[in-house]
């Protein structure tokens, strides 16, 4: 979808596709057709933005098989989808059974981190829109912090190594394509301040920034600011726990996903387990990394990311200009909440997807058909 700001830039909203497990481009087309396709349809729109997840082997195989990068654009167009931005994070295995601190790894102390990262942008130049200005690809904040013991020096050659390609990539192509550092409760860059610092001492601002993911701001308990080149934004749901009865969390508990958890003091712990409600003072609010969908208003942290939404895109002028819905979570989702069907499933994006689109017209933006 798109929308026209008040100051003439294209806001591009898109659905991020790492809800689904795949591991090669048969799976990605798959995809493509059983989920993002029919969801366009439901919301009526001609043109639906998929911001793609490209496990590691299958954005090799699109760089170096000419065939298979026809085909992805084949299955786009024949969906009526586009590609402005690429979730460069986890690198594969998404969906496995057992997640959890395996999505950080390789890092930015490794070279398979920036040997993917590259196969990303040399993909995503190939399949962006005609008329597309720029892309982005959003990546992890560096690591997790225990194998960043002195901050992120160690890893700022390699990202120097990959703004350098983006530089020459951009001279071939005649348009850029940025990374976008994701700070994440956790990791050696968890909340967005530390993000502006970490990039700045990159001093490569026009190739490397910031993605701003929603939940992430809102689980640290932070506002967003105004400093930062924002090249991406993640709309995201965080889970908010507060009242006297909080047994209901415990349904949360999961054995895929990493579920950060902070209190409003700062106190946290790096993922959810049976020993949270004893471990957290039941005074303090208390928030979770357990991504929930965007048109849920029940335990979530809405408010907060409509905020995120406003400083984004509300002003005079928009921050960023890729928006991409971000709720990997559906197949682990307690109760009723969980889809059963392909067809919930799908109601479910779609319903995120409006609620969003919604909220962008409230905000001034005029969807463009």
């Amino acid at each position: 979808m798109r929308f026209r700001h008040r100051d003439g830039s294209v806001i591009h909203l898109s659905y991020c596709t790492n809800m689904h497990p795949a591991q090669d481009l048969e799976g990605i087309l798959a995809q493509l057709h059983t989920y993002a396709g029919p969801v366009r349809r439901r919301l009526g729109e001609p043109v639906l933005g998929v911001g793609l997840w490209l496990p590691a082997p299958a954005a090799q195989h699109l760089v170096t098989d000419a065939r298979a990068l026809h085909r992805l654009r084949e299955a786009l167009t024949a969906e009526g989808l586009e590609v402005v931005t690429l979730n460069g994070f986890p690198h594969r295995s998404f969906q496995a059974k057992v997640v959890k601190g395996a999505v950080y790894r390789p890092d930015w102390l490794e070279q398979q981190r920036l040997d993917y990262t590259l196969d990303l942008a040399r993909v995503l130049h190939q399949i962006l829109p005609e008329d597309a200005r720029e892309g982005s690809i959003s990546t992890l904040p560096f690591g997790w912090r225990t194998r960043f013991p002195d901050g992120t020096a160690p890893a700022d050659a390699a990202m120097r190594a990959v703004a350098a390609e983006l530089r020459s990539l951009a001279g071939e192509y005649g348009r850029p394509v940025r990374l976008a550092v994701e700070p994440e409760p956790g990791c050696v860059v968890e909340t967005m301040d530390e993000g502006v610092a970490a990039v700045e001492r990159l001093e490569v601002p026009e190739w490397i920034g910031l993605c701003a993911d929603a939940c992430h701001i809102a689980t640290q308990f932070e506002s967003l600011g105004t400093e930062g080149n924002i090249y991406k934004a993640q709309v995201s749901n965080a889970l908010r726990v507060t009242g006297d009865d909080r047994s209901w969390l415990a349904e949360f508990t999961e054995p895929r996903f990493m579920h950060q958890i902070r209190q409003e003091d700062g106190f946290g712990q790096d993922d959810l387990d049976e020993h949270t409600l004893t471990s957290f003072d039941p005074e303090q609010e208390w928030r979770v990394h357990f991504h929930l969908p965007l048109n849920h208003a029940e335990h979530t942290t809405q408010p907060e990311l409509k905020q995120v939404l406003k400083n984004l895109v509300g002003g005079e002028t928009s921050r960023t200009t890729h928006l991409d819905v971000e709720t990997y979570t559906w197949d682990v989702l307690p109760g009723d909440a969980r889809p059963s069907s392909t067809a919930e499933l799908m109601d479910g994006i779609a319903g995120e997807l409006d609620w969003t689109r919604q909220q962008l017209v409230e905000l001034g933006l005029e969807p463009i058909r």
